[in-house]
């Protein structure tokens, strides 16, 4: 059986999505993902940048599905895509030069119940309640607190000047992090999510946001404090062996004592 697997989104859904994508590994298993996300995909036997292949052509006007892309296609016993389903034209089209299709919805509906990672799961059969893991390799930890102080969203971020005032009291040396477009002068960045989960992992606590770089730290098994907003859904929360996350109905008044309790609390039961 050789099987392909279609899987847009952004950091965060598609860590959420590694259990149900690993329960439909087959002999051969070959992932389309967004360019980011590569790296951090190891169970399958190959992994492509979802931009590279051509699939944004597919069900597109008059436009002919290329050759090659469709030659690639049919190589597959069975496709399972979460991009294109609202889109009729793009379904009919891949079900049309494909063996077996079978197509999801990459989100959960805004009134959909339970966490999203068992969303997933329901959507091919899985078990419920697996965690997302992502193999980091070995790693010596070392005396520091990794913070990443963005997200996707303004609304989602606590404020940096709390996250520095917090940072100024905390107990072990602050690594900052960041993205490419995130502006912090003393961050460390890295141009691989695998190697950026990696150094993460080393840390002896992970804070952030509501975000991709949350839900890789999770997933990474760091200890992991995630700072969540009103506008932060909770069946989003990351999900991991080692997670706490605290609420607030509003990070702008979320006070520097409360989350220096909680990562305190947390440091001790390390």
């Amino acid at each position: 059986m050789r099987r392909l697997l279609i899987r847009p989104g952004a950091i965060g859904d598609c860590i959420l999505s590694l259990p149900a994508l690993e329960h439909l590994a087959a002999d051969f298993t070959e992932v389309w993902i967004p360019t980011p996300v590569v790296p951090l995909i190891r169970f399958a036997d190959a992994v492509c940048p979802l931009a590279s292949t051509g699939i944004d052509l597919v069900g597109v006007g008059d436009v002919a599905i290329p050759r090659q892309l469709k030659t690639r296609v049919q190589s597959f016993d069975s496709v399972v895509s979460w991009y294109g389903t609202n889109r009729p034209e793009f379904r009919n089209a891949l079900a049309s030069i494909a063996v077996e299709c079978e197509f999801h919805p990459a989100l959960p509906s805004a009134n959909s119940s339970g966490h999203v990672t068992d969303f997933f799961a329901r959507q091919v059969g899985a078990p419920e309640g697996r965690l997302p893991q992502i193999e980091v390799g070995p790693c010596a930890t070392r005396d520091a607190i990794v913070i990443h102080p963005f997200s996707g969203s303004p609304l989602k971020n606590w404020p940096l000047n709390l996250y520095r005032e917090l940072a100024a009291q905390l107990p072990f040396r602050i690594e900052w992090t960041a993205g490419p477009e995130e502006e912090l002068a003393e961050a460390i960045r890295f141009t691989s999510l695998a190697e950026l989960g990696h150094w993460i992992r080393g840390a002896r606590l992970y804070i952030g946001n509501d975000s991709g770089i949350t839900h890789l730290a999770a997933a990474a098994g760091v200890p992991t404090l995630a700072l969540f907003g009103s506008v932060s859904l909770p069946n989003w929360v990351p999900r991991g062996g080692n997670v706490t996350v605290l609420h607030s109905k509003s990070l702008q008044t979320l006070n520097v004592q409360t989350v220096l309790s909680a990562v305190n609390r947390l440091l001790d039961s390390l």
